[in-house]
């Protein structure tokens, strides 16, 4: 009881200096959606709304706060929304340890984009008899307009005084709005790919391809787009309606069925692990760890919105990373020289052709190359086409052969004992269980 009242007593004070400094009238409810009185205080419910029919039966308005909490506390963010009577209203929520307790409730300004007459015959409606309605009309009159800019900074302000109020991680309310604007962004993507015509987009490989190549550069903000365009276009390709009535129905809904989940979490798998390639190169004992842990929450994931911010949790670690290493040593060099092997996977290139377009002497180079980069320039020149050659494995009918040819490798056995030296299995057999498990799902 201790705890709770010096909660309360914090929460008092907060919302005290709140009330002084902008004039706006502010409740604190639990995690029940119960109005938490603290000291006798009159709020908007005493003073206007018991006279309004509109929270009168049916239980209308406290269905419509409840709602407007529970949207707050998913986003992580204010909630601005309007009762029928024309009064403003923003619900900011308030966590401990992760877990929604409660919120505050910023009131006391009216819509200035109804106009005064609009009110007026709002009043006279929804009055309930018990005061006559001219005098209802004047108590609600009584609250000023409200311009939208001014109730948007006046519900951040609160949101500060709500994460005050919280405990535990202090970046909760953070993580939450990331993952709500993330959300927004995937949305807005599978429905731009809807309106683009009725035949649905296979995997985009290229754009994956895009992906892997921004993501090297570090470029977060592109890497970041272009996830959404890979993830949408999988959700899409997976979530093909049967009939005309099922085209209008959310087709991220229809992606949580239990073959069409299992088959967007293995490409969620295979780009992560891309991911995790891709940061090799700047990699730590610690990174390893967290690359390890995707993993596994891509496996122990329940819904797309959970892989998808998982991987968007990767592009901004990865990115960070590769942002961080462009400022060592020789990393312009490096650049150059990585581009140039990309770009040259499929014919033979020698360390003095490379080191001449890195602009270094050949045994300066090899040896920094090995420091900085992690690996020495031939394993990670195997590496490179061993990732093409497992590619080519599942998207064509080549033989290993001509595989071995379009990758560079001297031979089939040569090709072999390499692909065997980075998976652990033959080419042939990591041909046949890859299409068996696509066969699969």
């Amino acid at each position: 009881m201790k705890e709770l009242k010096s909660e309360q007593n914090t929460a008092s004070g907060i919302m005290s200096v709140y009330k002084q400094s902008t004039g706006s009238i502010v409740q604190l409810f639990d995690c029940n959606f119960r109005h938490v009185e603290i000291d006798g205080e009159q709020g908007i419910e005493q003073n206007i709304c018991q006279y309004c029919t509109g929270s009168n039966g049916s239980h209308h308005c406290r269905e419509l706060h409840i709602n407007a909490i529970q949207e707050a506390g998913r986003n992580g963010r204010p909630n601005i929304y309007r009762c029928e009577l024309g009064l403003l209203f923003w619900a900011c929520p308030i966590f401990s340890d992760g877990k929604f307790s409660g919120a505050l409730r910023g009131s006391g300004f009216l819509d200035d984009k109804l106009g005064i007459f609009n009110f007026t015959g709002r009043c006279n409606t929804l009055c309930n008899g018990t005061v006559p309605p001219e005098q209802f009309t004047r108590r609600v009159l009584a609250f000023p307009f409200g311009k939208a800019g001014k109730i948007l900074s006046l519900a951040e302000i609160l949101l500060l005084c709500a994460e005050s109020l919280s405990t535990g991680s202090e970046s909760y309310h953070e993580s939450l709005r990331l993952r709500s604007d993330q959300q927004a962004s995937l949305s807005a993507q599978i429905e731009k790919l809807k309106t683009q015509g009725a035949d649905l987009p296979g995997y985009p490989l290229e754009k994956e391809r895009q992906l892997i190549a921004v993501l090297r550069r570090g470029n977060k903000t592109e890497a970041d787009k272009l996830l959404d365009e890979v993830l949408a276009s999988l959700i899409l390709s997976n979530t093909a309606p049967d009939t005309e009535t099922s085209q209008s129905s959310d087709r991220k809904s229809a992606a949580t069925s239990p073959s069409n989940f299992r088959h967007i979490q293995l490409r969620a798998l295979e780009l992560a692990v891309l991911f995790t390639r891709t940061g090799a190169n700047f990699g730590s004992n610690t990174a390893i760890e967290n690359n390890v842990r995707n993993i596994r929450q891509i496996q122990d994931a329940k819904t797309v919105e959970e892989l998808a911010f998982i991987l968007h949790s990767m592009v901004d670690r990865i990115s960070l990373q590769i942002v961080s290493f462009q400022g060592i040593p020789h990393a312009s060099a490096m650049r150059k020289a990585e581009n140039f092997i990309r770009e040259n996977l499929t014919r033979k290139i020698s360390l003095r052709e490379i080191a001449g377009i890195a602009g270094l002497s050949a045994p300066y180079f090899s040896t920094i190359f090995k420091e900085e980069m992690g690996e020495n320039l031939s394993r990670y020149i195997n590496r490179l086409r061993v990732e093409k050659a497992s590619r080519m494995l599942l998207e064509t009918n080549l033989s290993l052969s001509e595989i071995a040819g379009e990758c560079c490798f001297e031979d089939q056995s040569w090709f072999s004992k390499i692909f065997k030296s980075f998976t652990g299995i033959s080419p042939g057999k990591y041909r046949s269980h890859g299409r068996n498990m696509t066969a699969c799902i």
